[in-house]
């Protein structure tokens, strides 16, 4: 039992942020299914639509279960938000060019190439959001 928290212990992050990614992948899909699907919207526009409820869901979501995040200040939350949404802006221009890239050029419906582009844009949301967003201070190191 021991060494199944320790192995909890040490990737409960990461674990974590497989659990909220997939439910952010979940927001995101339902929301571009909503739009482009159920109520034709162009498939670009219904992107950026779902990309802004998969970034409310996953700022929320990665602020409190996942990195744990200690701003408590607002001008701390403020930094933390600006940091978050730009770097999801940052993925969600890859999500944009890759899901424009895969349906024009390459001829993947939609639906498909949205699921295709979740994962790329999955990675690279962890990564920035590690090491940019809800980094830990020296002083949080020292004392975890």
């Amino acid at each position: 039992m021991n060494k199944l928290k320790s192995y909890y212990d040490k990737y409960s992050e990461i674990l974590l942020y497989l659990i909220f990614g997939v439910l952010t992948t979940v927001v995101s899909i339902a929301s571009y299914f909503l739009f482009s699907q159920l109520l034709h919207v162009n498939y670009l526009i219904s992107n950026v639509l779902s990309w802004i409820f998969a970034v409310a869901f996953a700022y929320l979501s990665n602020r409190k279960w996942v990195f744990k995040s200690t701003a408590h200040r607002n001008i701390e939350i403020f930094k933390e938000i600006s940091s978050f949404v730009s770097c999801r802006l940052l993925s969600g221009v890859i999500d944009m060019l890759t899901l424009w890239i895969l349906v024009e050029l390459v001829g993947i419906g939609d639906m498909y190439a949205k699921l295709a582009t979740q994962v790329i844009v999955t990675v690279l949301n962890y990564a920035f959001s590690k090491l940019f967003v809800f980094r830990k201070s020296n002083s949080n190191k020292v004392n975890n």
